[in-house]
């Protein structure tokens, strides 16, 4: 099919389309590059929003809810859910839609489940440009709803607008919401399973860390032993060094991260949950940090195309697969190194030769 004739199905929704669109950009089938082109100068409409977290910690049950709320709202809804690879044969079981059956049959829906096929990041490598297939079809929200993640899977920060993660009372002590990683890329926390022993706790602690690095973890704290903190011992009165006039309205407000519950499996606090995204949205656009977060996105696309490029040039046309056999007999020896392999290589694609 052509990309114009698939882009116009696209554009009207059509799930036979937008399936045979995603399955084009997931497995790089030839012409991938001219629809995904087709499709750029209608992106933008879509809010992408990310939900993250580790294993168990109830993302699709939330995610299903949150779908729920976009369609009673009367909002269009894509969902990509991403489920790992095994390592040993490379299957997948794709069980995230399987928690999402309420919603699986609703027109206004689409749900597309993608195996990591190997990726570390919590993504598929694939899984942006999936999102841009979709932004293309016309949805007004896109929730992407990564693998379990651990502490340094950080795709989904520059993937989404606005990036929720969700974590558990079982979660760990204080000291994980101290570590950096995945504790630095949420736009909202939502402690879920809140009904469940230690989510006040959690919540707390994450409060308690958000103030530590924004330099305001104890602005509501009475000081110790009655002594006001804007007291000195002698009775005067210390006043705070003022902003000087001229920073002051320089810089846009800073986002304060929400920490909310919600009890997902029950619905409770997905409400909350929805009004902190539309917040964070107003946000985004009024400080002009959605404009900087696309346009990132963008950047970080256009380079990753060119490296896509460049390695299938390198390995399948200049000749360096079959330059670096040729030398394997001289590394297996020590007459020579990879490193003067790659070098020697390397060398030959400066010059322009394939090698």
């Amino acid at each position: 099919m052509k990309a114009a004739s698939l882009v116009a199905d696209l554009r009207a929704r059509k799930a036979p389309a937008i399936a045979r669109a995603i399955s084009l950009v997931e497995n790089a089938r030839a012409g991938f590059e001219e629809l995904l082109s087709a499709l750029h100068p209608s992106l933008g409409h879509a809010r992408r929003i990310g939900i993250t977290g580790p294993p168990g910690a109830g993302k699709s049950t939330l995610t299903e809810r949150l779908v729920q709320a976009y369609r009673a709202q009367g909002l269009t809804v894509a969902v990509v859910a991403v489920d790992p690879t095994s390592p040993f044969t490379g299957g997948a079981l794709l069980g995230d839609r399987i928690r999402m059956e309420s919603i699986a049959l609703d027109p206004g829906v689409f749900i597309r489940s993608m195996a990591t096929r190997g990726s570390l990041g919590g993504l598929a490598t694939t899984t942006r440009e999936v999102c841009d297939v979709l932004d293309g079809g016309g949805f007004d929200r896109i929730l992407i709803e990564t693998v379990g993640v651990g502490q340094s899977e950080l795709d989904v920060a520059r993937t989404a607008d606005s990036t929720v993660l969700v974590l558990v009372p079982e979660s760990g002590d204080g000291i994980q919401t101290l570590k950096s990683g995945i504790m630095e890329i949420g736009d909202l926390f939502v402690v879920n399973k809140a009904d469940r022993p230690g989510a006040d706790r959690l919540r707390q602690e994450i409060e308690v860390t958000l103030g530590i690095r924004q330099g305001n973890a104890f602005r509501h704290v009475k000081a110790h032993h009655g002594v006001s903190a804007t007291r000195r011992l002698d009775g005067s009165t210390a006043v705070p060094d003022a902003e000087p006039p001229s920073r002051r309205g320089a810089e846009p407000p800073s986002w304060q991260q929400p920490v909310l519950g919600t009890v997902a499996a029950k619905g409770e606090g997905v409400g909350d949950l929805l009004a902190a995204l539309d917040q964070h949205h107003d946000w985004l656009v009024s400080t002009g940090e959605l404009v900087r977060r696309r346009r990132r996105r963008l950047y970080e696309r256009t380079r990753e195309v060119v490296e896509r490029a460049t390695r299938q040039w390198i390995w399948q046309e200049s000749g360096a697969e079959q330059a670096i056999q040729e030398q394997m007999d001289a590394v297996m020896e020590g007459r020579a190194s990879p490193y003067d392999v790659a070098a020697l290589v390397l060398d030959g694609l400066k010059q322009g030769s394939r090698v």
